[in-house]
């Protein structure tokens, strides 16, 4: 009989109770930016196109978003997309066009990042790094996003569970960045008529089991305009800190996503709906 080894037990290293999730008594997590606060009594709207796709295109965006009342400004610079002869996005150029749209309007700005090696040129331009859902199990780059300090828009995997998604998060917590966004996008299930289902169940749900902020995603969670505003003011009542929402004015022409995307008129409409539902639960827009 071979000699024993001693092993150490698996999660020996671990801290009693892992980081994202809420100890008891422990009061909500606020994620701290320079134009205010993610979490806490303000509910947030982060709006804009899917891509990147030119200067005048984010610009008149942004300007149209910040005028509505939006918090940041969204916009995809690196697209990842499952077709390889889909628009891949404008990429560095893009990441410029952001940054202008924010000097422009002093919003937010929400872009994402696909590989550890990009994080440093992205963090330059952004002020949330946003991780896309094809990447929450990418762990080393959930540990380079992390290291660049800036807030982290984690968002559920299509195939994902919420203790997934938990744990996607410690990654970015253990390495010292407390400034992480939870994300419900919508999951993938046998259901046609939707691009995905969204899981109201999962804000609450989040809410309940961890301290750290709860956004809601009804553009990818549905995939059709039509329904974006609907899941939108479920969202807000089921206690979502905010919602990241497609923007387009002219969703036909998107080179990206117009599908979901909702024109001027229509999300004028939705922010003041949910305005009122923020006003009913004693929060505000």
């Amino acid at each position: 009989m071979g000699k024993q080894v001693d092993q150490e037990p698996l999660g020996a290293s671990a801290p009693a109770r892992p980081l994202a999730r809420r100890g008891i008594g422990q009061a909500d997590t606020e994620v701290k930016l320079p134009q205010g606060l993610l979490g806490g009594q303000q509910v947030r709207v982060i709006a804009g196109p899917c891509a990147v796709e030119s200067r005048e295109q984010i610009l008149e965006i942004a300007s149209f978003v910040k005028a509505q009342g939006a918090f940041g400004l969204r916009g995809g610079a690196f697209k990842p997309r499952t077709s390889p002869y889909s628009f891949q996005g404008s990429q560095q150029q893009g990441l410029e066009w952001l940054a202008l749209a924010r000097e422009s309007t002093g919003l937010a700005v929400v872009t994402e990042v696909m590989d550890p090696a990009m994080v440093g040129m992205v963090a330059e331009c952004a002020d949330i790094l946003q991780i896309g859902t094809r990447s929450m199990q990418n762990f080393p780059l959930l540990r380079a996003a992390a290291r660049s300090q800036k807030p982290i828009l984690l968002k559920r995997g299509m195939s994902s569970t919420l203790e997934e998604l938990l744990y996607s998060a410690e990654y970015i917590l253990l390495e010292g960045n407390t400034q992480v966004i939870l994300c419900e996008r919508g999951i993938r299930t046998f259901e046609q008529e939707t691009r995905n289902t969204f899981d109201i169940n999962a804000i609450p749900a989040l809410k309940r089991l961890s301290h750290l902020p709860v956004f809601a995603d009804p553009s990818h969670g549905t995939g059709k305009s039509e329904y974006v505003a609907a899941v939108a003011r479920a969202a807000i009542a089921a206690g979502a800190d905010g919602l990241l929402i497609e923007v387009h004015p002219r969703p036909e022409q998107a080179l990206s996503d117009g599908r979901q995307s909702l024109d001027f008129e229509r999300f004028a409409s939705m922010m003041g709906q949910i305005r009122r539902i923020a006003a009913a639960l004693d929060r505000s827009l």
